[in-house]
């Protein structure tokens, strides 16, 4: 987990595309191109590895992001290879109504790196006591 005080590399070792005219997103990318090895990672939920979930809709959050970091070291990287997120959240007003400590989460677990991102609102998630899942695509710079 990267702390408060460190960060990652601003800029990606991947191209960022903003059309000229557009608005600077905040918190995402609206795309990137990116050459190198890709790896994809499954939906991770807010469970820890004993399959315990924190209090909360930040906790499981926070641990969903934890758990990404932690795939991509075991990957050999870290936040600054990341291309693409998804969220699926079951609960809209709980994220929204949380977004600055979801920021807090995002920054302890990847710094100042931003993705692409998609947020979508689903009914339900497998694991019934899940609130968030998250997909990520990373590519391993060459």
């Amino acid at each position: 987990m990267i702390s408060q005080k460190q960060t990652l590399r601003t800029t990606p070792p991947h191209q960022v595309l903003l059309p000229e005219g557009w608005p600077r997103p905040k918190g995402y990318a609206n795309a990137i191109v990116a050459r190198g090895t890709p790896v994809y990672l499954g939906g991770q939920i807010g469970w820890n590895e004993k399959g315990e979930f924190p209090d909360g809709f930040v906790g499981q959050v926070r641990q969903a992001l934890q758990n990404i970091a932690r795939l991509l070291a075991e990957a050999g990287t870290d936040a600054s290879s990341l291309v693409r997120m998804v969220w699926y959240v079951t609960d809209m007003a709980a994220y929204t109504g949380s977004l600055r400590e979801i920021g807090v989460a995002y920054r302890e677990a990847f710094g100042y790196s931003f993705p692409t991102m998609t947020l979508v609102q689903v009914v339900a998630l497998v694991e019934p006591r899940a609130m968030v899942e998250i997909e990520a695509t990373a590519v391993i710079a060459e």
